[in-house]
């Protein structure tokens, strides 16, 4: 399996923008002969609730169409509102002839450490954690905190979804992130720490692969991950530039 990753901006006015952001991303996985490409948390939606239901259906049709032309498979970050009525941030998967195989809800959501919390936790639902199988490889989704449980972040508890992943079968997870960072010292090093020592450890102890790519905005700040790709023992095995609009790809061996 070849992964493309694609660390660009995610625009929380203007779909259209992320529309043009995600199909720079497919031209360079097709170019780059991948088989699929992961976006960050949001991508195309943007990350927020508040977005143009009607505008989101169509962007998805039109860039699930440019992926099913290049045969490029997707692990779409948005947020969007499904046929039940209720509206998740999810991570879409589809196969390289455009075929839907079923989304990821984001699970650990975000919210204060009030009581009642505040913030996503109150907006997006969260359906059963599940894999799905692309090109014969058992894959599973998780997005942002989904992966490392940040307590500043969520009041809900440490689940551990990428071992829960890892029992199911999974060999790879893909990751969404879109991380909130500033420039203070504690976020830059502290908070980025905590995350990618996060994907290490996870990455071993669950013997899996992980992929992983965040948001670039603001292009002028080190974002709150690497993207890139991890190994069942736990090493990086290519990382993006942190700063900016970055693409990768990473071949995954039978090996």
């Amino acid at each position: 399996m070849r992964i493309a990753g694609a660390q660009i901006c995610v625009n929380d006015t203007s779909v259209q923008a992320n529309v043009a952001a995600i199909g720079r991303a497919i031209e360079f996985a097709a170019e780059e002969k991948a088989d699929i490409l992961l976006t960050p948390e949001g991508s195309l939606s943007g990350y927020h609730h508040r977005f143009d239901r009607m505008e989101v259906r169509e962007a998805l049709a039109d860039v699930v169409a440019l992926a099913r032309v290049t045969g490029i498979g997707l692990a779409l970050g948005t947020c969007f509102e499904e046929d039940d009525g209720l509206c998740y941030n999810q991570l879409r998967f589809y196969d390289n002839s455009g075929r839907f195989l079923g989304f990821h809800s984001k699970t650990l959501t975000c919210g204060t450490l009030t009581e009642p919390p505040v913030g996503e936790i109150n907006h997006f639902a969260v359906k059963p954690l599940e894999v799905f199988q692309f090109k014969g490889v058992t894959i599973g989704g998780l997005i942002c905190n989904d992966m490392w449980a940040n307590p500043q972040c969520t009041p809900k508890p440490d689940t551990h979804l990428s071992q829960q992943l890892s029992k199911m079968g999974a060999k790879v997870i893909f990751h969404a992130v879109n991380g909130g960072r500033d420039e203070s010292e504690f976020s830059q090093k502290v908070v980025r720490q905590f995350h990618e020592s996060n994907l290490q450890m996870r990455a071993k102890a669950g013997g899996v692969w992980i992929a992983t790519v965040d948001n670039a905005f603001p292009v002028d700040r080190a974002n709150a991950c690497s993207g890139g790709v991890i190994g069942p023992d736990g090493q990086w095995k290519v990382q993006a530039p942190v700063c900016g609009e970055q693409y990768y790809t990473y071949t995954i061996s039978n090996n």
